[in-house]
């Protein structure tokens, strides 16, 4: 059992908070779950004293975009496993898409998933991401009012695009009323077809049905037209493409209210992965070629690209030991995120530490206006302690999530999560 302290001190860890220009060794005093005082030698009377020497402490990683499967879908992640999966990744608050069994398009399910969260979660703070229509069919709207009122932070059909455009200009005019915004899954499904892998050399060597970049980067061209139209805020999930990101890059030239992430396997994975017909590495958009992967990284380090998110998307093994063309596309990514993302963008030196902490932590916590994000007096003590140069080889066997189904088994990376803590509560510590 973990014990609960009203006074902690995370003593002489490497704090690095981007949102307050902080990176510096120091001390960290949390009291009644707020961040208390930052400094050296912080008096620890009657503290629980946490040693990270060596370690990084860093506000806790907030997660854009994930699926936990519950309601519905229990058997591939609930919202006990799917927490403390999170937890386990440092993840401190969480956004889960509405893709459920039933459908997140009203008020009841929205307080379900808040609900069963608070009373049997791990602590991981869960913002539910309502459906833009009705059942994600994109012919009439969902209850968007009534499930702000019951506490979604935003409004997708993710799963799906919203194809008819006119019900996705309207859906920008409501959520901006209610004070909610669109993350958009932009796919045209015409142009996807029957593929089942990006479109390309590696596909015609495999002789698996290819989808083309195109049917990402037409439906990115059309919901940033729709938003500059109106003037209306849009956030793109899982760009994917090069031509994407220019279309992202440009569009922000315009003063277009887009903003948009990438995932952590676009920027540590390719389709030449795919060779051997591996099932895990089948995912939607699908991993794509190193042109893109390093589009996708420059777009981040240029802030094209906003944030890093999961898109954890947790499956059955049944469903995913099988044909490659037959397989559920998405990867378990909470436990592996961080430390794919430092390995291929710090430890190669395209971003440092810092700027990796504000596209998982800062960012988010701007973007869909949450506390978090930032270790300022005064703050949530949700808290990550990390140790960047540590190698570890990701056992999928052994993560927490219900989904084993990951491309990264067995490869070694740098960058563990020793400890995760929310409200100044240890939620997660290492063994």
């Amino acid at each position: 059992m973990l014990a609960v302290y009203d006074k902690t001190i995370i003593r002489g860890g490497r704090v690095v908070d981007p949102a307050s220009g902080i990176d510096a060794v120091c001390d960290l005093l949390i009291e009644n779950g707020r961040i208390a005082a930052i400094g050296e030698n912080l008096p620890c009377e009657e503290a629980n004293v946490i040693d990270a020497a060596g370690k990084v402490v860093a506000p806790g990683f907030i997660d854009m975009h994930c699926h936990l499967r519950d309601p519905g879908q229990e058997y591939k992640e609930d919202l006990v496993s799917g927490t403390k999966s999170a937890a386990r990744g440092g993840f401190t608050g969480v956004c889960c898409m509405p893709n459920t069994r039933p459908v997140n398009d009203n008020a009841s399910v929205t307080r379900y998933i808040i609900e069963k969260a608070q009373l049997r979660g791990s602590g991981v703070h869960v913002y539910p991401v309502g459906a833009i229509s009705k059942g994600l069919e994109g012919t009439e709207m969902a209850e968007i009012g009534r499930m702000k009122q019951a506490g979604i932070i935003a409004i997708s059909d993710d799963g799906k695009p919203v194809k008819n455009s006119n019900l996705l200009r309207l859906a920008m005019q409501y959520a901006d009323y209610f004070g909610v915004f669109i993350m958009s899954h932009s796919e045209d499904k015409n142009l996807v077809g029957d593929g089942v892998m990006n479109e390309g050399y590696m596909s015609t060597k495999l002789g698996l049905p290819g989808i083309t970049r195109a049917a990402e980067e037409v439906m990115i061209a059309r919901d940033i037209l729709v938003a500059e139209a109106e003037g209306k805020r849009i956030h793109l999930c899982h760009v994917s493409t090069r031509g994407g990101v220019q279309l992202v890059r440009e569009a922000k030239k315009r003063g277009v209210r887009v903003t948009a992430e990438t995932a952590p396997h676009y920027i540590g994975a390719t389709d030449e992965w795919v060779a051997g017909y591996d099932s895990n590495c089948r995912v939607n958009p699908p991993l794509r070629e190193e042109e893109d992967r390093l589009a996708c990284i420059a777009g981040l380090c240029d802030g094209t690209l906003d944030a890093i998110a999961t898109d954890h998307a947790p499956h059955h093994q049944d469903e995913k030991r099988v044909e490659f063309h037959i397989a559920a596309s998405g990867i378990s990514g909470f436990e592996t995120a961080f430390c794919v993302s430092y390995t291929e963008l710090v430890k190669k030196g395209y971003m440092s530490l810092s700027q990796l902490i504000e596209k998982m932590s800062a960012a988010p916590a701007k973007l869909l206006g949450v506390e978090g994000g930032s270790l300022a007096v005064g703050s949530a003590a949700d808290v990550v302690v990390l140790d960047p140069e540590r190698e570890l080889t990701v056992d999928a066997e052994a993560f927490a999530s219900k989904g084993h189904n990951t491309p990264f088994h067995g490869k070694t990376y740098s960058g563990a999560v020793c400890m995760t803590m929310v409200g100044g509560r240890v939620i997660y510590e290492e063994a």
